[in-house]
């Protein structure tokens, strides 16, 4: 084609990005890699391919990692990590600095190697990726130039294994590198199978940098190498991928003490109301699914549209999408790329063939030959659809109506996800009523795949836990120095040998929904003091009675929507309450344990006005992100917390996983002390006086082992703690993985509750962080 054509025809010329660099960089190594580990290459062994899936053109051949693989990497990153931990914070600044600026020296290579490599248009990353790995390493190098006035007591974890997809090689490295690196950790990285190129690239190019041996190690292969990262001897795993890989994950890590962050799939809506600038929107919908060929697990692949204007939109919406270029990724002027693999394309065409409901457009664009897809918009679709629900991964938009602000809510919620949602509106009243609405770790407002290394990026329900990016994505590389001295744990007294015992003083019944009930389960435990006295008979909860709790729970959902002055008022009526009775408690607590109890009730008191100060102070923050606009980090409540208290200092030891827990605006079901359960249910009539809602605290007494499982397997709840004196934790975390709930426990180990009770780590497992992305200034 001419000049003088493309002006006749106003059409695109190419405008190809050359890859004499990047080849060159490929054939310096002939073409064939081994593992970067301990600061330099191993000798590669048994290969694989990975391709051009533009074109099928073979670019490299990559070792297949083994477990031996794993294992000397793993063992150069705890070699290093001793030394790098102890490293100065500015030391590992000015490192982070660098690698930053060699990103940016080499930002040519990296976008088109990426290219070649994932398929993604040059554009993306040239424009968007790159830079923002850039932006990573140096956010990164700031914290780590922080940490040491700005955390204080907080060390290092250790080695962590990291397993990274294919939709962002280099970026999804960079959220994980970057925070472990500045924390003092070494890092064992493993990229996906698709794409491990530019990791590699990343590798060679640390050691300009200056960073140590075997802080950095990259080992390549398929998922069993991933696998056997995750088995390995490492003290964290951060993964991002599959639901389902996630949640083998969790399984396999269960009871391991290894720390453990996931970020997961995604459904995310895409929200737009009838008074929304839908050119703006429908520009925001080529970003989030054409222009990345959908390969994004937070786009917004479910659009939701006000029924007004649905026919327009979804009309001007297909005449973009047939002036869409596809073809050569490394070509400037094309929008969408080629998807990563023919495994990919063969999984997007056979869930768009199978489908047999609304109506089906593809783009009336040239498809080339090859790993290529049309866009494709599918509407009509019903709530349930296959499509709807799950995870596509392609260039595949699927669309429903609605009339009503509460329908979309209804509908934005109405799946297993809780990735990321955009909600696009020029009422900003009503996007800011909407976005605390939905169950999502991030939105974004009037915009679309926003992300900055300042802002939290995870997401809620099984889309994982734990967040990526700020002081919060940092804290996740992080442990406390040390523990106080644990006290020593107080024993049972153990029942006479009387096998039936007469004339029982009381009998304790659970706390549900503000109302004492009888356990479904029975009495069957007998409670004896010290001095052998028969002090009562506690019931014995059962799956029933914890269905019962959760399902109270939920019903007080007003809790959370109420503010933090008015909880905070709560909770002082709490301790108002308990100081007045606080001679009846310290006598039970000597009569349970055989030790003074006024010191356990003071302190319990001093604790609920501890977290009644922080109900209204705990607060969000607004981060400085590089756009026009602003990211509110806001603290939202988890939900429904299940929590197994301690008997170290039964009273306490509830009251400080109960109070932080709804000072948050969650609700709360308590399994108490299974030595000393009457300091929980003396608790009901404190509770009963103080204007609690009923639902917001539920009291199950009971075995703890037997009621560990059903709460931690519970669909209903959303996280688990675990301070039991039982080593419970590998069961709760292996059952919290049906729905892949958040879990905190402390592997059976006992705690000093008076030293380190209380604090922002409560409080932080008390919320989740919602990053909301506002437009704002000029």
């Amino acid at each position: 084609m001419t000049i003088r054509d493309i002006f006749q025809t106003m059409d695109y010329g190419p405008a190809p990005e050359g890859s004499a660099e990047a080849m060159d960089w490929l054939k310096a190594h002939d073409n064939r890699f081994g593992h970067w580990i301990d600061g330099g290459w191993t000798k590669p062994h048994q290969t694989f391919a990975t391709k051009n899936p533009a074109t099928g053109t073979e670019l490299a051949q990559v070792t297949q990692g083994t477990e031996a693989d794993v294992a000397a990497a793993v063992k150069a990153a705890t070699r290093a990590q001793a030394k790098w931990g102890r490293t100065p914070g500015h030391e590992r600044a000015r490192i982070l600095y660098a690698l930053a600026r060699l990103v940016q020296k080499h930002s040519r290579l990296f976008a088109v190697l990426e290219t070649l490599d994932n398929g993604k248009p040059i554009r993306e990353s040239r424009d968007i990726d790159v830079p923002l790995v850039a932006r990573h390493f140096y956010y990164h190098a700031g914290l780590a130039q922080l940490m040491d006035s700005e955390l204080p007591g907080m060390v290092p974890v250790g080695v962590c294994g990291a397993v990274i997809p294919w939709n962002f090689p280099l970026l999804m490295l960079a959220w994980k590198v970057a925070p472990a690196l500045a924390a003092g950790n070494t890092v064992v990285l493993k990229p996906a199978e698709y794409t491990p190129l530019t990791a590699l690239l990343f590798a060679e190019i640390s050691r300009e940098a200056g960073l140590p041996k075997g802080a950095l190690n990259v080992v390549t292969g398929d998922g069993a190498t991933g696998a056997a990262l995750v088995a390995a001897d490492v003290a964290k795993v951060a993964f991002t991928g599959s639901t389902e890989v996630g949640r083998r994950i969790r399984e396999a890590t269960a009871g391991s003490g290894k720390a453990l962050t996931l970020e997961l799939g995604g459904k995310s809506p895409y929200i737009v109301f009838d008074d929304a600038d839908l050119d703006s929107a429908i520009e925001g919908l080529v970003d989030a699914i054409w222009f990345n060929q959908g390969q994004v697990c937070c786009a917004g692949s479910r659009l939701l549209v006000q029924e007004g204007v649905a026919e327009r939109f979804h009309q001007k919406l297909k005449r973009r999408m047939d002036g869409l270029r596809i073809g050569d990724p490394l070509d400037k002027c094309i929008d969408v790329g080629a998807v990563v693999d023919p495994v990919q394309l063969a999984t997007i065409t056979a869930m768009v063939d199978g489908n047999t409901e609304g109506e089906t457009y593809r783009a009336a664009t040239p498809v080339p030959a090859g790993c290529f897809y049309p866009p494709t918009l599918i509407t009509g679709l019903s709530a349930s659809s296959r499509l709807m629900q799950e995870e596509i991964f392609g260039p595949v938009l699927v669309s429903m109506t609605f009339r009503t602000p509460e329908e979309a809510v209804a509908l934005a919620n109405n799946t297993r996800y809780g990735l990321a949602a955009s909600v696009w509106t020029e009422n900003l009243n009503l996007a800011l009523d909407i976005a605390p609405k939905i169950k999502a770790g991030v939105v974004w407002v009037n915009a679309t795949n926003l992300f900055d290394a300042a802002a939290g990026f995870g997401g809620v329900r099984e889309s994982g836990f734990g967040r990526e990016g700020g002081w919060e994505g940092l804290m996740a590389y992080l442990k406390p120095a040390g523990t106080a001295k644990p006290l020593k744990p107080v024993a049972a007294v153990p029942a006479p040998n009387e096998a039936v015992v007469e004339g029982i003083d009381r009998t304790a019944k659970l706390y549900i929904g503000g109302k004492q009930a009888r356990p479904d389960g029975g009495y069957s435990k007998a409670i004896w003091s010290a001095r052998g006295k028969l002090l009562g008979h506690v019931g014995i909860g059962n799956r029933k009675d914890i269905r019962n709790a959760v399902e109270a729970a939920h019903a007080a959902k007003g809790w959370g929507k109420a503010t933090g002055h008015n909880r905070a008022q709560v909770i002082y009526y709490i301790a108002e309450n308990l100081a007045a009775r606080s001679a009846e408690f310290a006598a039970r607590l000597r009569d349970m344990t055989g030790r003074s109890g006024e010191a356990e009730v003071a302190a319990s008191i001093q604790r609920l006005f501890t977290y009644a100060a922080w109900a209204d102070k705990f607060d969000g923050v607004a981060k400085s992100v590089p756009i026009r606009g602003v990211a509110l980090a806001m603290n939202e409540p988890v939900g429904v917390i299940g929590a197994l208290c301690p008997d170290e200092t039964p009273l306490l030891g509830l009251v400080s996983l109960m109070a932080p827990a709804i000072a948050m605006g969650n609700a709360v079901v308590l399994v108490p002390s299974e030595a000393f359960p009457l300091a929980a249910t003396d608790l009901y009539q404190v509770l009963d006086t103080s204007d609690v809602p009923g639902g917001v605290v539920n009291i199950v007494t009971g075995g703890h082992a037997e009621l560990a499982k059903t709460l931690a397997g519970h669909m209903d709840v959303d996280a688990v703690w675990s301070f039991s004196a039982a080593d419970v934790s590998g069961l709760v975390e292996k059952e919290a993985a049906s729905n892949l709930k958040r879990t905190w426990v402390n592997y059976g180990r006992a705690r000093d509750w008076t030293a380190e009770g209380e604090g922002r780590a409560f409080l932080r497992a008390a919320t989740e962080v919602k990053t909301i992305w506002v437009p704002y200034g000029e």
